[in-house]
């Protein structure tokens, strides 16, 4: 924390200059506009957020440019990385690195690893929306420029976002040949190749070829095998075209990606052993003979942060492969006083994971053959020009999104399933039941009572029903639950969701003079999605339950739920027999077909008043209001059970009504946003910017795993204010300083959120400071030198916002530290190396975290990379 205010006071004290635009001016023509006019390199960072080609610092909204060469000096490959630059960004991988990444901006993020949930930012790469974070995540080709608009993007931007948007532009085909060669090699067995050509076939086309290829070791261990999680191996190659003639520009883009890992490891923390009766349960048989052979930990490695270790099932992984390709084309044409841009563009995506879903080392449960696809056509169209002697600086433009989202789930028990649900309840009910020891369910401890016999023996009105009842009532209470087969659980869940959206929008800016100037933007919104399941599961179990003989069996299991705990508050027992023999996720009442659909009319829109003081002042301030559409939770558990939801006043009052598809359906997200801020130039060399932000967002979609299965919540209120500052200094043309600092509140108003109310978002610190030095010195007339150091220091925060994981899960403050340290040489300074380090003090922290499923208040986290270094080597032409 004293870092963090020492930082912030010289921010304050330096007075330096804008976020961390490194970014030079455009290489290449933006496809935007023509050829931007260049004064300075320092001064003129030209950013297309608002649909044209304009300087960075004459945009009256909050956004950092990141360009090509401040990633590459940062070692940047992926998205992930701009957390590193940008503090009111955050970038967390949950289970999945396809599926189970989340962006934030200004707390704002959409969370969860359910494909049914559309990102809060935006993610758009040469103008091409990419449906979901987790598909925009493959190693990036050759930048020009990151922007990160932040706030609400309710106007332009295809999709429209709550939270904001990433746009990143790549490099393109040039008309001079050159081309490029990279290797790095580091520890872990890290090994990156990277290589491009670009060139002109003839005078009005040229070409682009770029590929890459990155492998690394995981840095998580295995406890109970010889193998490591959280490894890379991927590749990609990209072409492009580029035509030019007249008035006419046409660019075409092929690319195509694939990854073969093992994400995402979590460390169990150990907190769930301090709880009554977990302690029996690690020492219980089924735990001990997994530990006897080979030396293996079982269910759970003491957690230890620099060890890296989990306990997983041995015969279970956590394997992902991910498929991606697609084709976009751009067509810019001049007609004179106005311009036409067309963005055409097919994405298919696939990703298909195996997974340890228990973390542990028994095995419990696991999923099989998870697959899920993405399908998207777009078409975006532009018109823009000006009018009344240039005074109004019009655009109007229309958007189509056609979407195919598939889901084909598989949770299954796996061969200690029962073993694993005995062990629990009998550690459990040892410490919670009176009476000489614990009782199970299916029969696989000798000696142990079943909980028929128990709730018999213990409650003589049961017991008199039950009789009554005849021989096949009081059987369901004598004869243990029907045992569960390797494998069984979902045969496969199959989901299928259709989106189409339309939009139109117009975006305008009104110069009033030279120094005011009016922007009002409006868009129309309309989308609508069809959802179809087929959902089929088979647990023995769940239909033993379900039968009508065991009615009274499940009024006896609901008395249960009274026995007062250790703290002396209801245990709710009953509840968890239940859902650990029949977890939602894999309950059979919800087998069938099921169909529906939802559709949705939004307006957004902004206003904003931009004055410029002088040359190098400009003040600004409006309101956004932006829009993200509802949907449907792919996950049957949930659906309303009219059986295995017991805690109820009495068997005739259930507390569901079965399930019905709109059980799967969440609303619609929407923000109102507040912005104020001043950019400055107070000379070529020294830049600040701040803003000061206030957004009221309803509807707030959250995703929320309870230990059992995920729950979608719309919060009623959550509020997100801050301030922003930004700054860069350059003391000599060689030497580049930046200072970048966000303070964050946000907090959820909503009383139905439980232990979320009044609390702030998970993964959201209230101080974050980011910066960087950079020096490229020139040593002599062919040798030139790279020294660039960048760190990211946050404050305290949560990554889960339940009161008995909060000690377990909450990161402390910390600083990441990056460096590089390199030379330049050859005729051209054509050919360069380099040492680099990420992580250069090995700062541990946890990236997020989570309840693990049917482990009485166990919490596991993922846990983030240890230090990384190695040295690349690269040649260009």
């Amino acid at each position: 924390m004293k870092l963090v205010l020492k930082l912030v006071t010289g921010v304050a004290f330096c007075s330096l200059a804008t976020g961390l635009v490194h970014a030079q001016t455009e290489s290449e023509a933006t496809p935007l506009d023509a050829e931007p006019v260049v004064e300075d390199q320092y001064a003129d960072i030209v950013v297309t957020a608002t649909g044209r080609a304009q300087r960075a610092q004459d945009v009256p909204l909050a956004v950092s440019v990141i360009g090509g060469e401040a990633l590459e000096n940062s070692g940047i490959s992926d998205i992930r990385g701009l957390r590193q630059v940008t503090p009111s960004l955050q970038v967390t991988t949950g289970q999945s690195s396809a599926t189970g990444v989340v962006l934030r901006i200004r707390g704002i993020g959409t969370a969860g690893d359910n494909p049914g949930f559309e990102p809060a930012v935006g993610v758009f790469i040469d103008g091409v929306f990419r449906a979901r974070a987790g598909v925009a995540l493959a190693d990036l080709p050759p930048i020009d420029r990151v922007e990160v608009l932040r706030g609400p993007q309710g106007t332009l931007f295809g999709r429209n976002t709550s939270a904001g948007a990433l746009s990143i532009t790549t490099q393109g085909p040039s008309f001079d040949l050159g081309g490029y060669a990279e290797a790095s090699y580091g520890n872990l067995d890290e090994m990156e190749l990277k290589a491009g050509v670009t060139g002109p076939v003839s005078e009005t086309i040229a070409l682009r070829v770029d590929g890459g290829y990155h492998k690394r070791d995981g840095y998580i261990k295995d406890a109970n095998v010889d193998r490591r999680f959280n490894n890379l191996d991927r590749w990609f190659v990209r072409g492009q075209a580029k035509y030019e003639s007249g008035d006419v520009t046409v660019r075409l883009i092929g690319d195509y990606a694939e990854t073969d890992e093992s994400c995402c490891g979590a460390l169990n923390t150990g907190s769930g052993f301090a709880q009554p009766g977990t302690a029996a349960f690690a020492a219980s048989s089924v735990v001990q003979g997994l530990a006897a052979a080979n030396g293996r930990v079982g269910i759970a490695f003491p957690f230890d942060a620099e060890a890296r270790v989990m306990a997983a099932s041995p015969n279970r992984d956590l394997s992902e492969r991910v498929k991606e390709w697609g084709i976009s084309g751009q067509v810019d044409w001049d007609l004179g006083d106005v311009t036409l841009t067309s963005v055409t563009a097919w994405r298919d995506w696939k990703a298909r994971r195996n997974q340890d879903i228990d973390f542990s080392g028994v095995d419990r449960a696991y999923r099989e053959g998870y697959q899920t696809g993405l399908r998207d056509f777009t078409q975006e169209i532009r018109l823009k020009g000006s009018a009344f002697n240039d005074h109004l600086d019009w655009l109007v433009g229309g958007f189509y999104l056609n979407e195919k989202n598939t889901l084909t789930d598989r949770v299954r028990f796996g061969t200690q399933g029962d073993a694993y649900v005995d062990n629990f309840v009998n550690a459990l009910t040892d410490a919670a039941v009176p009476g000489p020891g614990g009782f199970q369910l299916f029969g696989t401890i000798p000696g142990r009572p079943l909980v028929g016999q128990v709730l018999l023996a213990s409650n003589a009105q049961l017991a008199a029903a039950a009789g009554a009842g005849g021989p096949a009532v009081l059987a369901t209470f004598l004869t243990p639950f029907p045992s569960t087969p390797n494998g069984a659980g979902q045969v496969a869940d199959r989901y299928r969701v259709d989106t189409e959206a339309f939009a139109l929008f117009t975006h305008n800016i009104i110069n009033f003079n030279d120094n005011i100037s009016l922007t009002l933007g409006l868009r129309y919104n309309h989308e609508t999605k069809d959802i179809d399941a087929n959902l089929n599961s088979a647990v023995p179990a769940c239909a033993f339950l379900q039968g009508a003989n065991a009615a009274l069996l499940r009024a006896g299991l609901n008395g249960l739920n009274a026995i007062p705990g250790a703290d002396g508050k209801p245990t709710n027992l009953g509840d968890a027999i239940v859902n650990l023999s029949c977890n939602p996720t894999v309950n059979s009442e919800f087998n069938g077909l099921y169909d529906g659909g939802r559709s949705e009319s939004v307006f957004t829109g902004t206003a904003k008043l931009a004055f410029k003081l002088s040359d190098d002042v400009l003040v600004y301030g409006g309101y956004d209001r932006g829009y993200k559409s509802g949907g449907y939770n792919l996950d049957r558990s949930s659906f309303d059970s009219r059986f295995l939801r017991i805690n109820q006043d009495s068997l005739t009052s259930p507390l569901g009504d079965g399930a019905q598809i709109d059980d799967l359906e969440f609303g619609k997200e929407s923000v109102d946003s507040f912005e104020v801020g001043v950019k400055t130039n107070f000379s070529r060399a020294i830049q600040f910017n701040a803003s000061a932000f206030y957004a009221d967002l309803r509807g707030y979609q959250n995703l929320v795993f309870t230990g059992s299965f995920f729950e979608v919540q719309n919060f009623k209120k959550l509020i997100s204010k801050g301030i922003e500052l930004e700054s860069i200094f350059r003391p000599a043309s060689d030497l580049t300083v930046s200072l970048n600092y966000t303070l964050l509140d946000t907090e959820v108003k909503d009383a139905a959120a439980g232990a979320d109310n009044n609390m702030p978002l998970t993964n959201s610190p209230k101080h974050v400071v980011t910066g960087a030095v950079t020096w490229t010195p020139q040593l002599s007339d062919s040798v030139g030198g790279l020294v660039h150091v960048d760190w990211r220091t946050q404050s305290d925060a949560n990554t889960l916002n339940d009161p008995v994981g909060v000690p377990f899960t909450t990161n402390d403050g910390h600083s990441i530290v990056n460096a590089r340290v390199g030379v330049n040489f050859g005729p051209n300074q054509n050919f360069g190396v380099e040492a680099y380090v990420e992580n250069l003090f090995d700062r541990y922290f946890n990236i997020t975290s989570f309840p693990i499923p049917e482990q009485s208040a166990s919490f596991a986290v993922y846990p983030s990379p240890p230090r990384l270094y190695g040295v690349k080597l690269r040649a260009r032409f």
